[in-house]
């Protein structure tokens, strides 16, 4: 084996094991539909990740704020009729699922993160949340809410307590973590293009996981949990699972990555 081909396996080898978070259910094809998400469970991932919009009352697993696709090109998500959204197919084939659809399908399988998207989504999802665990369905310890939208985790963390929250970051904030303490959150998610030493190191301090979206190269995941990161996002979980298996391979004494 050439240098070259050693210092770049070196990167792309773990120092410990990541927790896996299939970003959008895992799948830049089938994203944030439930023929991803179930893909994503038969791999065994830790958590999945999806976008939540409250559309007209109802609960709409989808990203963007704008559809793409006929017969709603360019018009805004929230404007439009969820049952007729969820009767026509995404240019996948696919169809937009609901959280509730989500939750059945995933159980207690894996962590769901729910990231709000848009206003109006807290009162909402504790309600669903609340629901679905009343009726014996599921544990609060099942979920977690992330949102770039800071004041409407700061109302979820009243009015839904006992479900952890991620506080979402595309830069690097003046004061590093703090704001997570005003929040109580359990973790800090990061953009991978905004990321420094000090701002995991300084989450770390305060007690919060450090999980990093979107990573979908192997040198990229190597080098982040060399930085202490806990977690990832990304669009191809397989590639983080394989090399958490070949952590477990050499340290098989050694626990990680896991909720």
């Amino acid at each position: 084996m050439g240098i070259y081909r050693q210092q770049r396996q070196a990167l792309m080898e773990l120092d410990k094991p990541l927790f896996c978070i299939a970003h959008r259910g895992g799948s830049q094809r089938y994203e944030n539909t439930l023929r991803a998400i179930e893909r994503a469970l038969k791999l065994g991932v830790d958590a999945i990740e999806i976008d939540v919009w409250n559309v007209r009352g109802e609960l709409l697993v989808f990203h963007d704020r704008r559809l793409s696709h006929a017969p709603f090109q360019d018009a805004l998500l929230v404007q439009q009729d969820p049952k007729l959204l969820r009767q026509t197919a995404l240019p996948c084939g696919e169809h937009i699922p609901t959280l509730l659809e989500v939750m059945e399908l995933i159980g207690d399988r894996a962590l769901l993160n729910i990231e709000l998207k848009g206003p109006g989504c807290v009162k909402a999802v504790s309600h669903q949340i609340e629901e679905y665990v009343q009726y014996g369905q599921g544990s609060y310890e099942s979920y977690l809410i992330s949102s770039f939208d800071h004041v409407q985790l700061h109302k979820l963390s009243q009015r839904l307590p006992e479900v952890k929250r991620g506080a979402l970051f595309a830069g690097v904030p003046l004061d590093y973590a703090a704001c997570c303490e005003q929040l109580n959150a359990y973790s800090l998610h990061a953009c991978i293009g905004f990321l420094r030493q000090g701002l995991i190191d300084d989450a770390s301090a305060r007690g919060f996981k450090t999980w990093v979206y979107t990573v979908n190269h192997e040198e990229d995941m190597g080098h982040l949990a060399a930085m202490g990161v806990d977690g990832v996002f990304t669009d191809f979980p397989e590639k983080v699972l394989a090399l958490n298996e070949e952590f477990r391979q050499r340290h098989p004494k050694v626990e990680g990555g896991h909720f």
